[in-house]
């Protein structure tokens, strides 16, 4: 994207005075004062013609991203149970029934009970393992391209350690795929030089996501689907949404028909986005327990 058409932001000149640079102060501004139109202007310099000024933008939108992706976070961790483990200082009761062998042994020896042989019931946590499906069929610059990236942040961020990002149009290819090791930088910089083509399987999508999900050891298994949720491509997108453990729809404000009817096919949670800002919010909405 040449300057000249990145000049169409109100915003650009102020934040990249000159060819090649951007003027970090002049951001702090545009944050304050329109967040999603920085954060899409941010996007569409990631792909600028000018190799420095596309470094400088995706090192920033990155940072960017990710601060705002941790402001708030999702209590999306699952519900816990009371599980048997061994003793630990930090919590638990006694588990009498477990501990008891080595309770009446000590006893008997005039001995002190061996803290490593007792149990202790306590709450236990699962972790969750995420999938991040995001839809490039249509327009993937600007705002629709920050709004992804976004979302991906927001799901590295709340990771424990499994997740994976994809996007699809007809074919569905793997930013993060659930057993590689990448870093967020990594993982946004994939994000961001996504682009906009093609049809839309919707099923396919699903499908991708239910066999990345398999690779994981979590508890929990949440499916995001950032889409409208209009197909293109054969395929059954409710049998595909039926088959996983849980699927919530992020659909754009003033176009999720579409979206509202696969969640109630498939008992889906799902809510709307009407840009970048409106993300981690949004999740919050669906995932909060």
């Amino acid at each position: 994207m040449s300057r000249r058409e990145l000049s169409r932001s109100p915003q650009f000149d102020d934040i990249s005075p000159e060819v090649g640079q951007i003027d970090e102060a002049a951001v702090s501004e545009a944050l304050a004062d329109d967040p999603d139109e920085l954060m899409s202007l941010l996007a569409q310099m990631s792909q600028a013609t000018d190799v420095h000024l596309r470094a400088l933008a995706k090192h920033l939108a990155s940072r960017l991203f990710l601060d705002l992706a941790r402001t708030q976070h999702t209590q999306a961790a699952g519900i816990g149970r009371i599980v048997t483990m061994p003793y630990r200082s930090d919590g638990g009761d006694l588990d009498v029934e477990r501990s008891l062998e080595e309770i009446v042994a000590a006893r008997s020896e005039r001995r002190l009970v061996d803290p490593g042989d007792l149990s202790v019931r306590a709450w236990a946590k699962p972790t969750t393992a995420w999938c991040l499906a995001v839809d490039r069929s249509g327009s993937m610059h600007g705002r629709p391209l920050a709004t992804a990236a976004l979302a991906a942040a927001a799901v590295a961020v709340r990771a424990e350690r499994e997740y994976a990002v994809l996007s699809f149009g007809r074919e569905v290819v793997a930013p993060k795929a659930m057993w590689e090791v990448r870093s967020v930088d990594d993982v946004l910089d994939r994000v961001l030089a996504l682009r906009g083509h093609g049809t839309t399987d919707v099923a396919r999508a699903l499908w991708s996501a239910a066999e990345q999900l398999r690779m994981a050891g979590s508890t929990r298994r949440v499916t995001i689907l950032l889409s409208d949720c209009r197909s293109t491509e054969p395929g059954d997108a409710v049998a595909a949404a039926r088959s996983l453990d849980e699927l919530v729809i992020l659909a754009p404000e003033g176009d999720s028909d579409e979206a509202a009817r696969l969640a109630q096919a498939c008992g889906a949670k799902w809510t709307t986005v009407d840009g970048p800002s409106s993300i981690v919010t949004a999740l919050a909405r669906v995932l909060d327990r």
